[in-house]
C-alpha cells in the first residue's frame, strides 16, 4: 500500500532546493523533456519567496543546468485567463537576466518552460502539452532550418533548438492511469502518491524524501497550515462562484415575472406565458391574482 506523499508544489518551495533532493526534479525534468537531465544549481525565483499566509496557489522553481540551461517550472493551482502570456512575460524576463551587457546574443541560454496546471486552461482533452515552434515558409511550405555555421557554433539541429520551449501539464485532465514513466510523474502530481510498481526517475526519491511522516515538527506545521490555507481559499472561491449563480438565477427569476406580468396585460392566455417562460400555471394564476 503506497503512502501519502507532501503535495508537488509544497515540495518545491520547502525541499527541493536542497541539493540533496535535486534527484526528484532531476526524475521529473528527464521524464518529461525524455533527455537526462543534471542539475547544477537551484536559482531564486520570485514564487519561492515567503508571504504573510505562506500561500502556494502559484510556486515556481528555477533550475539551471550542468550544460547551463535554464529550466523555470511553475505550479498554478487557480484559473488564470491570460496564464498563456505570463508564460510569455516569464520566459522574456529570464532571457533578458541572464544575458550580461555587452554579451552577445549568441550566449543567450536554451530556457524550458514548465507549467504543472491544476485549472482548465484553453480548450483540449490531453494533459501533456508541448510547444513546439518552428518557421514555416508561407509558399514553399518549407522549415526555415540553420546553417552550418550556426549548427556548429551554437550545437543545434533546428532553429526551433535555440528558441524557448514551454510545455503544459494539464494536471486534472489525467484519469489516473498511467500508461508510461511520465504519467507515473503525472499520477503523483495529481494524487501525492507514488504506487509501488511505480519505476519513473526520481519517483524513488520522492517516495523517500516526500513522506509526511519524514518531516520534522516544524515542517508538519508548516504543511499543515499551507494545505489547510488552500483549502480556505478553494472555499472562497466556490463561495464566490455559487454567490454569482444565485445572484443571476434572482435576476432570471426577476426577468421572467416581469415577461410574464407583460404577456398577462396583453392577453395572452396561460398555456402561451408558460411555453414562452417556463413558468407553471399554477404561478401564472399566482401572477393574475
Amino acid at each position: 500500500m503506497s503512502k501519502k506523499l507532501v503535495r508537488f508544489d509544497w515540495a518545491m518551495k520547502k525541499l527541493l532546493r536542497h541539493k540533496a533532493n535535486f534527484g526528484i526534479l532531476e526524475g521529473f525534468l528527464s521524464e518529461l523533456l525524455r533527455f537526462d537531465i543534471s542539475i547544477e544549481s537551484i536559482l531564486e525565483s520570485e514564487g519561492n519567496k515567503q508571504d504573510e499566509y505562506d500561500k502556494y496557489n502559484r510556486v515556481d522553481i528555477l533550475v539551471k543546468t550542468e550544460d547551463q540551461e535554464l529550466m523555470l517550472v511553475e505550479v498554478q493551482n487557480d484559473s488564470e485567463i491570460d496564464y498563456f502570456q505570463r508564460m510569455i512575460f516569464g520566459v522574456s524576463k529570464l532571457v533578458t537576466e541572464y544575458i550580461k551587457e555587452g554579451e552577445p546574443y549568441g550566449t543567450i541560454k536554451k530556457i524550458y518552460s514548465i507549467n504543472i496546471v491544476y485549472f482548465g486552461l484553453g480548450q483540449g482533452k490531453d494533459y501533456v502539452y508541448e510547444y513546439k515552434g518552428e518557421f514555416v515558409g508561407l509558399h514553399e511550405n518549407d522549415i526555415l532550418l540553420p546553417t552550418s555555421p550556426q549548427k556548429q557554433n551554437f550545437r543545434v539541429e533546428k532553429v526551433s533548438d535555440i528558441f524557448p520551449k514551454y510545455y503544459i501539464l494539464k494536471v486534472n485532465n489525467f484519469n489516473d492511469i498511467a500508461k508510461n514513466t511520465l504519467d507515473e510523474w503525472i499520477y503523483f502530481l495529481k494524487n501525492s502518491e507514488v504506487k509501488e510498481d511505480f519505476v519513473a526517475k526520481g519517483l524513488d526519491k520522492a517516495k523517500e524524501k516526500l513522506r509526511y511522516e519524514s518531516l520534522s515538527d516544524e515542517e508538519k506545521k508548516m504543511y499543515n497550515r499551507s494545505v489547510e490555507n488552500r483549502r480556505i481559499e478553494m472555499s472562497v472561491v466556490y463561495t464566490r462562484e455559487v454567490e454569482a449563480q444565485y445572484k443571476t438565477q434572482v435576476e432570471i427569476e426577476k426577468a421572467t415575472i416581469k415577461i410574464a406580468k407583460n404577456a398577462i396585460k396583453k392577453g395572452f392566455d396561460n398555456e402561451t406565458i408558460a411555453d414562452l417562460t417556463g413558468l407553471t400555471i399554477e404561478e401564472i394564476e399566482q401572477l393574475r391574482n
